[in-house]
């Protein structure tokens, strides 16, 4: 198990170091200087040329990633060029925001997602599989922000049952402004983890102890909730762990139509003006973040299945 961890914590820091490195070039490729946007058009040559010598933009790019490490060693995400206040004070200001959306959309999608390929799989070939075929099919082509326009436009403001924007006051309040979003977000995982449950569940429930615990009468639904779903359910931990990304991804585009707080808009207007420290913090804690998501699931499954232990 140590070894497990040491080899998860060697391939985690590889993986960050590669994912800055690429966005340090992919960020100085884009066009724009992000001096004139600071200053404004009146800035002069010499007046750019003291901010570039300020946020260190005058050196090699070698000497700039070699820079940002060294700092990142002793927890210095360097300054936002705006309010020169600590990068990462601002992104773990934000982040909560960002994990709770993640955190309401996955479960939007087990609770819709799940007792549908259950269903599915204990009427299979049905006429309500074949609806909830459709429906995965539709909900996986419909994109995460087309949703959260049609929800704002119906729940929202046609039939004002839920708040449009913001993030709320307080636990309950927030609560509910993050219901639309989380929604918008979680439906797009309903037709993947229905039909993946569906899949796994038909499997285990032809396996030899499933038929034994028939033989007994116990109930369908009881074999299916007791024996047969804890080991149905261990590719739908494992696809959540790994669409971490996709989750932080979509919560760009709904930080953003429902005006929520969050590091998907926060880098969004980074990206905007120009601000390198905050799009590499952002970047930094994002991939953080998804590494230790697919990790976690990985220690879910091998809870869930003593089987998968031997293999870590």
């Amino acid at each position: 198990m140590w070894l497990y961890f040491l080899k998860r914590t060697v391939l985690a820091i590889a993986i960050i170091a590669i994912a800055v490195t690429l966005l340090f070039l992919m960020i100085r490729a884009v066009p724009g200087d992000p001096a004139a946007i600071l200053l404004g058009p009146r800035a002069t040559p010499e007046m750019k040329a003291q901010l570039h010598e300020q946020m260190g933009l005058d050196k090699p790019l070698v000497v700039q990633i070699a820079t940002f490490f060294g700092g990142l060693l002793h927890g210095d995400l360097g300054f936002d060029v705006f309010s020169r206040k600590p990068v990462a004070d601002i992104v773990f200001e934000q982040l909560p925001y960002t994990i709770e959306l993640i955190l309401v959309s996955i479960f939007w999608a087990v609770v819709m997602a799940v007792p549908l390929g259950c269903y599915s799989a204990m009427r299979r070939n049905s006429v309500i599989d074949q609806v909830v075929g459709v429906m995965a099919v539709a909900t996986i082509a419909i994109p995460s922000f087309v949703v959260a326009v049609f929800a704002l436009l119906i729940f929202a403001v046609t039939l004002r049952w839920l708040p449009a924007i913001g993030a709320g006051n307080g636990f309950w309040d927030g609560l509910i402004h993050l219901i639309l979003p989380g929604f918008a977000i979680g439906v797009g995982w309903v037709g993947y983890i229905s039909r993946l449950v569906r899949a796994s569940m038909l499997e285990v429930l032809g396996e030899n102890h499933v038929r034994m615990a028939r033989s007994f009468g116990i109930s369908e639904w009881r074999i299916v909730a007791r024996y047969a779903l804890p080991l149905a359910i261990l590719p739908t931990v494992t696809i959540l762990g790994v669409g971490i990304a996709w989750l932080l991804s979509s919560a760009v585009f709904i930080e953003v139509v429902f005006a929520r707080p969050g590091i998907g808009a926060l880098i969004v207007n980074a990206v905007n003006t120009r601000n390198y420290p905050i799009v590499m913090g952002v970047v930094l804690v994002s991939t953080f973040l998804i590494v230790t998501a697919t990790t976690l699931s990985d220690l879910v499954n091998a809870f869930l299945d003593p089987r998968t232990r031997e293999k870590l």
